[in-house]
């Protein structure tokens, strides 16, 4: 990236409003990062270790929020984290090519995003609340699967976790996104861990852009948590999966 002011400021704008969008549905918006710093052509560790670390603010934030509010369930989150947590730090210390490895991952994202929007268009009536919580040893699988993935691409892992848990109806939506909000701290914090030999990588406009993230992902998990419809928070997460998919498969 070049040391141009204007770019600089213009990611901080972008990242506010991507960490505000995704805080809202309890993800810290790592993929909306690294799509934002793929159009400017930064590089690939550079991308990883500035999109880890503004995840982490983000998903600390969030976690706060939806703690506060009630919706965390640790019985939910931790058959997730104990794999993800390793897998993710064994990840953020693989760095793959990503002409090979991003077009698989937004593959991924969307066909999660088709899944959420038609879980999305069903009516409130025709999805039964959860009763159990997420059994153990396909949580510790699913945990360590993302985790892995999550780890070596940089994007902290609850956007795919997320349509997991909502499509097999381990929780409700706000529960769902008060763990992935948690997921996703554990798991960026053990990648960029991970990824500590690539520490030098991260610009030095990253306290502008943790100031911007930190605004928007308080606000963003502030309304997420307490205002937004659960039907509209399947369709936000949907598009979201959607345009991050179709960035990386696009790159």
């Amino acid at each position: 990236m070049s040391g141009d002011g204007g770019e600089t400021v213009g990611l901080a704008v972008v990242f506010l409003v991507v960490a505000l969008v995704y805080a809202s549905v309890g993800q810290a918006g790592a993929s909306g990062y690294i799509g934002a710093m793929g159009l400017l052509g930064m590089a690939p560790l550079t991308m990883k270790t500035t999109a880890l670390a503004l995840n982490l603010l983000v998903a600390g934030i969030g976690t706060l929020q939806f703690w506060r509010m009630g919706f965390l369930s640790w019985r939910t989150v931790y058959p997730f984290a104990i794999l993800g947590f390793p897998f993710s730090l064994i990840g953020g210390a693989i760095q793959l090519p990503e002409r090979f490895f991003y077009p698989l991952v937004g593959i991924v994202l969307l066909l999660s995003a088709a899944q959420m929007f038609r879980s999305a268009r069903k009516k409130s009536a025709e999805r039964p609340p959860p009763t159990l919580p997420p059994p153990f040893f396909p949580s510790l699988l699913t945990g360590a699967i993302i985790g892995l993935v999550s780890g070596t691409t940089g994007t902290g892992g609850g956007v795919f976790l997320a349509p997991v848990i909502l499509g097999m109806n381990w929780a409700t939506v706000r529960q769902t996104a008060a763990t992935t909000a948690v997921y996703n701290l554990m798991n960026s914090a053990a990648a960029l861990l991970g990824a500590h030999r690539y520490w030098e990588q991260i610009p030095p406009a990253m306290p502008l852009w943790l100031c911007a993230v930190g605004l928007g992902g308080g606000l963003g998990a502030f309304v997420g948590s307490r205002y937004l419809p659960e039907t509209s928070m399947r369709y936000v997460l949907a598009l979201l999966l959607f345009l991050s998919g179709l960035k990386l498969v696009t790159s």
